[in-house]
């Protein structure tokens, strides 16, 4: 046994709406008469696409997600999926306003419930797991606002966050607020930054939104990365997503971040969308020419840093 494996194993970032498994998603659109995506199906062949085509993808799987029974599914794939990879928790992203609001397609009481029944079979399976709610930058402000109005009354115990997700189309600092006000709610605050804008949304994030974790990344200037190490603010790096929806960032910065000091860590993203699992993602980060001391150290941070295994 290697001193790696003695490390717990933690997917550090994956979505609910994006994790379910092809074949749940399959037999559901047959029951319910609809057709595959072409972009689906294209993600699913291992193949890249536009993020148009990606948010496509993502928000066909979202639309199944429509009674306490189909959240559950949802969460049980990420436990599965962890399970079978190895892994002993994760951390889950999940927008409850985009389903419970803006499509209308189930009640705020069953989405809950969904996830807890599924958070109890993960917990049965000797996973940890806890919720991170994701807000949708290029919505704005306001959106945030509504997110927080619509969760913080009777919020679970196991959520423990919250983040923007989406395009990264509003600037992080008209974010702060919304920040300020889900910290001062006991949460904890990630975004996603420097994915599909540029590089500096990730200090903008940190400098003007006060975001202590940040999800990709990849983008990062020298000096960017410098005060990500300098902060130690974790990074989730998701190589299967990068390669698909941000082609243009070649070759991966991976092994410059760790190189510069930055907490980075795996994670799978959408893994029921662009396929892969812990076991992919860590192939990937070699690929990229790191070794088995960059492996363990990706990992470490991984467990180090994970919210599921915090208080």
């Amino acid at each position: 046994m290697s001193p790696a494996t003695l490390i717990p194993l933690i997917d550090r970032h994956t979505h609910l709406e994006g994790s379910l498994d092809p074949a749940w998603v399959r037999a559901a659109s047959e029951r319910r008469g609809l057709n595959l995506p072409a972009s689906l199906e294209t993600l699913w062949s291992g193949e890249a696409v536009p993020f148009s085509g990606f948010i496509e993808a993502f928000l066909f799987g979202a639309a199944l997600l429509d009674s306490r029974e189909a959240v559950r599914e949802a969460t049980l794939s990420v436990a599965r999926r962890t399970q079978r990879a190895g892994g002993t928790g994760f951390d889950l992203w999940a927008s409850p306003h985009f389903l419970v609001v803006h499509r209308q397609q189930i009640s705020l009481e069953d989405f809950w419930l969904g996830v807890e029944e599924g958070l109890s079979e993960a917990r049965a399976m000797g996973l940890r797991a806890c919720v991170v709610i994701d807000a949708v930058n290029h919505f704005g402000p306001k959106h945030g606002h509504d997110v927080l109005n619509l969760v913080l009354p009777g919020l679970p115990a196991f959520v423990k966050g919250f983040s923007t997700g989406g395009l990264e189309g509003c600037l992080f600092r008209d974010w702060a607020p919304v920040f300020d006000r889900a910290r001062s709610a006991g949460l904890r605050i990630a975004a996603h930054a420097g994915e599909n804008g540029p590089g500096s949304n990730v200090r903008e994030a940190i400098l003007e939104g006060g975001v202590e974790r940040i999800v990709h990344g990849i983008r990062a200037d020298a000096a960017t990365l410098d005060l990500l190490a300098e902060r130690g603010i974790p990074v989730d790096v998701c190589p299967s997503s990068n390669r698909a929806l941000a082609a243009d960032v070649a070759p991966h910065p991976l092994p410059r971040m760790l190189e510069a000091g930055v907490r980075c860590a795996l994670g799978t993203d959408d893994p029921g969308v662009i396929p892969c699992d812990l076991t992919s993602e860590a192939q990937a980060a070699q690929a990229l020419g790191l070794d088995e001391a960059a492996l363990a150290t990706l990992r470490w941070h991984g467990a180090e840093d994970a919210w599921c295994l915090q208080p």
